[in-house]
């Protein structure tokens, strides 16, 4: 019997490396630093790409003139692209009681029309579709939503989400997502769920945090796919996803967020 406890909890506990802010001006040094990372433990992360990059901080790193053939060097690798907004520039702003999942701040869809954000969607697909890239998931820069977001999302053919509560991927709507809860990489003892990485806000021992994690847990990192095979609706994993949702909404776990790293 705790042989069988010991083996389920060992097949439903894993993390999904995912990576936010990818675009033509971002921290290029520690990219290809992550890439060989990922490459030596053959791990297979999810890029967040933003299709039409105006935010002004990025632009303060350096360019890469041929970014979009990079991306699908890492489609090519099996690596899961995703879409990461549309211009990541914030435009309104949500109380933590008002949008979806409870964060706050500013946002590149909450609060706007259907009709506007159905636009931005559509105009990031178009640019992944003319460099030959196809989407199937979608996260929100700040991971803020509201309802109309995941409507405009369903009309353009995406129904597949890597943020959420939670302790494994679920459904809801007729939408899969990957639970994100963390502001900093923590491994869990039990469930499936993504990590929210930044590399433009990186110093060098942050990489080497990030480095050691992955020396350390490398054979608790899943892929996408592993982790939307994880999706069942069954009585107990609706439970404690209910309860760890209930948990995190009055307190989104007093962690303390200097750091993205907890090894």
């Amino acid at each position: 019997m705790l042989s069988k406890i010991k083996n389920y909890i060992t097949d439903n506990t894993g993390i999904l490396i995912r990576i936010d802010d990818i675009a033509e001006n971002m921290n290029w040094d520690l990219m290809k630093k992550s890439e060989l990372l990922f490459e030596k433990y053959l791990i297979k992360p999810v890029l967040g790409v933003v299709p039409n990059n105006k935010d002004k901080e990025f632009m303060n790193f350096p360019k890469k003139d041929d970014f979009w053939d990079q991306v699908r060097k890492w489609k090519n690798k099996g690596w899961e692209i995703a879409m990461h907004g549309y211009t990541h520039v914030y435009d309104k702003m949500c109380k933590k009681s008002d949008d979806y999942f409870n964060y706050g701040g500013g946002s590149e869809f909450f609060g706007h029309p259907l009709e506007t954000q159905t636009l931005r969607i559509k105009n990031g697909l178009k640019k992944f579709q003319d460099e030959n890239i196809k989407i199937r998931t979608f996260f929100a820069p700040n991971q803020t939503y509201d309802e109309n977001t995941f409507i405009a999302l369903k009309n353009c053919g995406i129904k597949e989400i890597i943020d959420g509560y939670g302790l494994m991927p679920y459904t809801e709507n007729d939408m899969k997502f990957v639970p994100q809860l963390f502001d900093k990489v923590l491994l869990l003892p039990f469930g499936i769920q993504s990590t929210k990485l930044h590399l433009n806000t990186w110093n060098e021992d942050d990489f080497k945090n990030f480095e050691n994690f992955i020396e350390k847990n490398s054979n608790k990192i899943i892929t996408y796919d592993q982790a939307l095979e994880k999706i069942n609706n069954n009585l107990f994993y609706k439970i404690i996803n209910v309860l760890s949702e209930k948990a995190l909404r009055i307190k989104r776990i007093g962690i303390d967020k200097k750091s993205e790293f907890n090894i």
